[in-house]
């Protein structure tokens, strides 16, 4: 474990390989689960705001189930989630032409269209963080449905931390990954 900050980061998190293999696995994330992806407090708002932006970019369910009952529901927790289509599927995920899942989110940031890249806890996965009052806990959250990205991580030699860095810079700060790097490096050449 490693400690840094306010936050407890796993081993698994810097001994794990991780590699998303989405001609395996078909973003099989966006649909599997019983329920949508876990929002943070102020994303509702945001997805609320963009959501215009990010229209051309749905698929017409998606955009069906969110003109009838919104983008976002509350998880029975306290927390909120992305709403899905009949159970299944976020509403914001889109199917290619390979029949591969993906953000429709992510594809409208990407055209730059909107500033923000998709919810947190899908940008950091397969990392889940469990919030408490005095830190957070960084987990690898492992899911058979993602056994090809474990493969296909450990193939191209890329550890979960260094997969999700964009993300984890996004969520604490380059200084904290740079600490956490530094940190990594030296427990594995103790």
């Amino acid at each position: 474990m490693i400690l840094l900050d306010n936050t407890c980061i796993s081993d698994d998190v810097a001994e794990k390989f991780f590699v998303c293999n989405l001609d395996k696995c078909k973003g099989a994330c966006c649909v599997e689960g019983d329920m949508g992806a876990p929002l943070e407090p102020d994303e509702s708002a945001i997805l609320d705001r963009i959501y215009p932006d990010i229209k051309p970019y749905l698929s017409p369910e998606g955009i069906n189930v969110i003109e009838q009952r919104g983008g976002h529901e509350p998880d029975g927790f306290g927390g909120s989630v992305t709403t899905t289509v009949g159970g299944r599927e976020c509403v914001y995920a889109i199917w290619d032409e390979r029949g591969i899942l993906k953000c429709g989110i992510e594809e409208a940031y990407n055209d730059g269209k909107v500033d923000w890249k998709k919810p947190i806890s899908c940008h950091l996965y397969p990392i889940r963080v469990t919030k408490y009052d005095a830190y957070h806990a960084l987990n690898y959250d492992r899911w058979p449905i993602c056994n090809p990205a474990c493969g296909f991580g450990e193939q191209l030699n890329v550890p979960i931390y260094k997969f999700v860095r964009e993300a984890l810079i996004r969520a604490y700060g380059e200084e904290w990954y740079d600490r956490l790097s530094q940190a990594i490096e030296e427990k594995s050449n103790s």
